[in-house]
C-alpha cells in the first residue's frame, strides 16, 4: 500500500518537526554545512511560522508522510528582476528527511509550488539548491529547472572583515561613507512617512 502524502502550509504545532528538519538541512553532507544559521529554538520557530501564515508573498510548506512531517520548503513570490514586471516563485530550503526519501515528497512540494505560481500568475519558477548537492540538483534538472547562478551566503561582519584584509584603498572611509548615506536615507524615509502635525490658528481673542 502506497504511503499517504499531504502538502500543506505549516502551522505553529509543526515547529518541533521543522527545527529537526533544519538540523538535518544544516549538517555536513547536506551541502549547506555551517553556512546557514544554526537551528532556532522551538519557541522561536513557532513565532516565525505565525509570521509566515500572515505573509501573502511567502509560504512555508510541510510535507507529511502517513501523518508525520518529513519535508519542508519555503516559497517566495517576488519580481524576477528590478527591471521587469514579471514575477517568480522561488523555492528555498527544500528538504526531505533521510527517513522519507524516494516516496514522492519532493515532487509533491514542487507540485504545490507550481500550483501556487499558476494561481498567482507567476510565469517563472526558481529553486535554490547547494552547488555540491548533486542529487538535489539532478532532481531539479529532471523537472526542467536549469542552473542560472550560484547563491553565496556569509555573515555581514565576515565580508566586511575580508574586504578590510584586502587593503583596498580608502576602504574604511568608503564603508563609513556608505553607512552615513544609508543612515541619512533611513532618516529621510521616516521623516516623509510621518504625517505633518497641524494646529488650528490661535483665535484673535486668545490671551486678552
Amino acid at each position: 500500500m502506497a504511503a499517504a502524502i499531504e502538502v500543506r502550509d505549516a502551522r505553529r504545532g509543526d515547529a518541533g518537526a521543522l527545527v529537526a528538519l533544519w538540523r538535518e538541512l544544516t549538517t555536513i553532507g547536506s551541502g549547506h554545512s555551517s553556512r546557514l544559521p544554526p537551528a532556532p529554538s522551538v519557541a522561536a520557530a513557532e513565532v516565525a511560522v505565525g509570521k509566515h501564515l500572515a505573509d501573502p508573498s511567502g509560504r512555508l510548506l510541510v510535507g507529511e508522510l502517513d501523518g508525520a512531517v518529513h519535508a519542508m520548503a519555503y516559497l517566495r513570490r517576488t519580481a524576477i528582476s528590478p527591471l521587469h514586471d514579471d514575477t517568480t516563485v522561488t523555492i528555498e530550503y527544500l528538504h526531505v528527511s533521510d527517513a522519507a526519501r524516494r516516496h514522492g515528497l519532493g515532487k509533491a512540494l514542487i507540485a504545490e509550488a507550481v500550483a501556487w505560481a499558476e494561481h498567482e500568475k507567476c510565469p517563472h519558477l526558481a529553486a535554490v539548491a547547494p552547488a555540491v548537492a548533486r542529487e538535489a540538483n539532478r532532481f531539479l534538472a529532471r523537472l526542467g529547472l536549469g542552473q542560472a547562478g550560484i547563491l553565496r551566503f556569509a555573515n555581514t561582519h565576515t565580508v566586511a572583515r575580508r574586504m578590510a584584509a584586502e587593503h583596498a584603498p580608502n576602504l574604511l572611509a568608503l564603508l563609513s561613507s556608505r553607512r552615513s548615506v544609508i543612515a541619512r536615507r533611513a532618516q529621510l524615509s521616516r521623516a516623509t512617512a510621518e504625517p505633518a502635525v497641524s494646529y488650528p490658528p490661535e483665535p484673535e481673542s486668545a490671551g486678552r
